[in-house]
């Protein structure tokens, strides 16, 4: 491994379908905020539509949500190829028909330090997971104690 993938922390993707091509812009800026403190670094970052027979078209980056404001034109160009037609096609195949998404390749820089640092000790990683913030809730709620028994 190259010195410079050694250091490079976790890579996440995300698929986040918006209805319609209904796109508020009002994560874009938070998007922004976490790229600009150095916590992410955007790998790909492509927008799609999937129209009402199945197929899957590109959307500029440009404004998406047509009011003239920043949207996420400062992304423009990135593409680190890591995202092919097939990632594509497989990510629109969770898409209702009629709906837009946004595809994002990001690296997590924060980690970067604690990932490298295991890695030169010999150390890999064998498993990986999100868990839902709506199962979170549920399980937090379950473990929550009932009212007391009335007497």
């Amino acid at each position: 491994m190259s010195d410079e993938f050694a250091e490079m922390g976790p890579i996440d993707y995300v698929v986040v379908e918006f209805p319609g091509t209904r796109m508020t812009g009002e994560g874009f800026p938070l998007l922004v905020d976490l790229v600009d403190r150095g916590l992410i670094r955007i790998l790909d970052l492509i927008f799609v539509r999937k129209d009402k027979d199945g197929s899957v078209v590109g959307l500029e980056i440009a404004d998406l949500t047509g009011d003239g404001a920043l949207d996420l034109a400062v992304f423009e160009g990135s593409s680190s190829g890591l995202l092919g037609q097939d990632d594509i096609e497989e990510a629109a195949a969770a898409l209702e028909p009629g709906n837009a998404a946004g595809i994002l390749i990001y690296e997590n820089v924060w980690a970067a330090p604690f990932a490298a640092a295991l890695r030169r000790g010999g150390a890999q990683l064998v498993a990986s997971g999100r868990i839902p913030v709506p199962d979170v809730v549920a399980a937090l709620d379950a473990t929550e104690p009932g009212p007391p028994p009335m007497m």
